[in-house]
């Protein structure tokens, strides 16, 4: 059976030639395939028709971390600490996510994939959690390693994530500084944050819908976040062999 074919969103960045690259972590597409996965980059320059005809042909969507979605997206404040917005690819995004969730696609979402999912399907953010939601969890830590395991998450009973991991109880890592502030009607909080920060959720009865606000890209040498990725790939070979 072929391998299942992986879209990942993409970042946009300017190279030393001031030109404009699209670019993605290598943790990522070693992750999936790792998993095995055939990890394809989702360019940011296709039109939606173009994108609803490379989403036909993928098994499956990762919607990958990055910089800050604009808040004029989810209702929400223009914050000095909001940088680096690429409208296009919030727009690219949101527009995958409900194409998603409508054709029965298979996604996983990352970091920021977790914040554009949740906001595509109604929900909203904190702009800035250290002004907004202050507690005693960092959850800012890009001064560490991205492997630094920053806290805890409490994982709730029964879901897709609990299953997948086999415990309620799982040690991250934190690079973030905007979380969810209201979650969307469809969505289920599945894991916490020890400041009651929402670290996951799943969409039920879909095939496989599934974010989480910590990067397993970066703890592969875990066997909980290695499964965490080997479960999303079978769950794409799975729903587009019947």
């Amino acid at each position: 059976m072929p391998k299942p074919l992986i879209g990942l969103t993409a970042t946009r960045i300017t190279n030393p030639s001031k030109g404009s690259t699209f670019g993605i972590n290598e943790s990522y597409t070693k992750a999936v395939s790792n998993a095995g996965g055939l990890p394809v980059l989702i360019p940011l320059n296709l039109s939606k028709d173009d994108l609803d005809a490379l989403l036909f042909r993928l098994d499956g969507i990762l919607f990958t971390g990055g910089h800050d979605i604009d808040p004029r997206k989810y209702g929400g404040q223009l914050h000095p600490k909001v940088k680096n917005v690429d409208h296009t690819r919030d727009e690219i995004e949101i527009h995958l996510v409900e194409a998603a969730v409508e054709s029965d696609k298979p996604f996983m979402g990352i970091c920021r994939g977790l914040q554009v999912i949740n906001i595509a399907m109604g929900g909203s953010l904190y702009e800035h959690l250290p002004d907004q939601f202050p507690g005693d969890v960092t959850h800012d830590n890009h001064h560490l390693a991205r492997d630094f395991l920053a806290h805890n998450v409490s994982v709730e009973p029964d879901n897709l994530l609990s299953r997948i991991i086999s415990s309620n109880q799982v040690q991250v890592n934190s690079l973030h500084h905007q979380g969810i502030r209201r979650l969307a009607q469809e969505l289920l909080p599945i894991a916490y944050a020890p400041d009651g920060l929402i670290e996951a959720f799943e969409l039920p009865k879909h095939p496989f819908g599934l974010a989480v606000q910590w990067h397993p890209e970066d703890l592969q040498e875990h066997e909980a976040m290695r499964r965490l990725f080997q479960t999303f790939v079978r769950s794409c070979k799975f729903v587009n062999s019947v």
